[in-house]
């Protein structure tokens, strides 16, 4: 990771993803979370202020270091207004050292189209999961639009080298689908946001 990804994308990220219009899914995406919890793309922590009081611990992990490091400031103030426990860390969520059945809840919200090798990281998380456990998601990716999915496809290897691997274009549904037997996704586009960039994928997905 060089100067951009680590230094400056972080802060850029921070501001594009606090859009109010963003924060109503991260709310709706976390209000049934409860137990130990994992988020994988933790990114600069935007998701610790709405998790509910009825999570006991969150482990969070993001392989960009410059993210962690925004992300300190958020820690440090979710432990100090609640008993909520935070145990963070940098590293992949291709491969993770986290036990078999180990988690309540995995949740990801925008990252999935950016992770290299996201097959194993939904892998990953199915595994991390206890009997019953849920993956709870938002994410964006392709459209249903066959004009919009054209111009998707043709951005995305830019968009990869402005946004560190993140694609326009990847089905978001198919992907869980292949790992989780019993999925529930909503695709839409939010009012004022584009298409292209902002049809989004929210929904969970059950480990039997």
């Amino acid at each position: 990771m060089g100067l951009y990804s680590q230094q400056i994308l972080p802060h850029l990220m921070d501001w594009a993803m606090s859009d109010a219009r963003l924060t109503t899914y991260r709310k709706e995406v976390l209000a049934e979370v409860s137990g130990e919890v994992l988020e994988i793309g933790f990114g600069t922590g935007l998701n610790l202020a709405y998790y509910p009081d009825s999570v006991q611990k969150i482990t969070t992990v993001d392989v960009n270091p410059g993210m962690n490091a925004l992300a300190q400031k958020r820690i440090a103030q979710r432990i100090a207004q609640s008993a909520i426990a935070v145990e963070n860390k940098v590293l992949s969520g291709e491969s993770l050292p986290m036990a078999d059945n180990s988690f309540d809840y995995v949740v990801s919200t925008w990252t999935l189209c950016s992770i290299a090798q996201v097959n194993n990281a939904l892998s990953e998380i199915y595994r991390v999961l206890r009997p019953g456990g849920k993956f709870v998601f938002v994410e964006h990716g392709l459209s249903d639009d066959p004009k919009v999915q054209g111009w998707q496809n043709r951005l995305t290897p830019l968009q990869k080298i402005i946004a560190d691997g993140c694609h326009f274009n990847r089905n978001i549904q198919a992907l869980v689908e292949q790992q989780f037997e019993q999925v529930t996704v909503e695709r839409f586009v939010p009012d004022g946001l584009p298409a292209l960039a902002a049809t989004l994928y929210k929904g969970s997905a059950v480990k039997p």
